[in-house]
This record gives C-alpha cells, structure tokens and sequence, in this order.
C-alpha cells in the first residue's frame, strides 16, 4: 500500500479520480436529459423505476443510495414534473408505492440510448477486458466502502 505522500497528488487518489469521472458522468448525461425535463438527480430514480416500478418509497430510496427525506424531496420533484405518482397500497397504509406515469415510461425509448451514448464516449478507447476490469474494480471498491450495501454495485453500464 502507498504512503500518504503519494496520495497527496490528486492524481494518484483513486477518490479524486472516481469523483471528477462521476461529474463528467453527470454533464454528459444530463446534458442529453435535460432537453426533455429530467435533471440528474430525477434520472438516478426514473432509471430505477424502469427497470422495476411501483417500489417502495424505502425500497427506491435504498436502491438509489439515497436517504429517505432526500428521496422524498426528489420524489416531490418527479411529481411535480408529471413523471411519477405516489399510491399508498390498501393493505398496507404506511407504506407509500411509486409509480411511473404514461409520460415517464415513454421517456425510457429516449434517454435510455443517451445513456449508452455516454458510456460508449466515457469507454471510448479501452478494450472490452478493461471494461469488465473496470466495472468488477468499481463494484469491488463499491462494496468495500458500503459493506451493508452490496446488491447496490450491480454489473450493468448504466450511468
């Protein structure tokens, strides 16, 4: 393991690295959702939701890796914008379901290829082995920082 020393170059802190790749994760992508009304912080859920509506409003705060009054304020945000609808179920009061509207669901066929785009600009002169390198390095670090969280690093590309 280095010493602190090489560490102070922010260029050899696998933090700083990670931290500066996420924002230009974050510009890229949102500068193709936001022509449609979606903010980053709106796509972390939409992007969810896609692949599993009418999670709790726990279970998505959980899988988004968010806490839940953040959640909420997102979730405010989303139904403000005519994306997702809250429903308590009838059997069960206390817990709060979130659904895609029509509006939503149609969004996927649109954004979801901006995302692709992003990952294959972002990917863009590395071999297929170093992408899977790559991805496994990531959800290993992933699940080093965040034990209690493991299924949270899944092994798709989404942004």
């Amino acid at each position: 393991m280095k010493d602190t020393r090489f560490y102070a170059d922010p260029n050899n802190s696998i933090g700083y690295l990670t931290r500066i790749a996420f924002r230009a994760f974050s510009r890229a992508l949102e500068e193709r959702t936001a022509p449609h009304g979606v903010s980053s912080g709106q796509w972390r859920f939409l992007r969810v939701l896609w692949r599993e509506d009418g999670l709790t409003q726990r279970e998505l705060s959980r899988r988004v890796g968010m806490r839940e009054p953040t959640t909420v304020i997102a979730l405010k945000s989303l139904e403000r914008s005519g994306f997702v609808e809250r429903r308590k179920q009838t059997d069960d009061r206390r817990k709060m379901h979130v659904y895609l509207t029509p509006e939503a669901k149609a969004l996927e066929a649109v954004l979801m290829p901006a995302v692709a785009e992003v990952n294959r600009i972002a990917l863009a002169g590395l071999t297929e082995a170093e992408i899977e390198v790559l991805r496994r390095a990531l959800a290993q670090v992933g699940r080093n920082l965040s034990p209690a969280a493991v299924d949270e690093f899944p092994t798709d590309s989404a942004v």
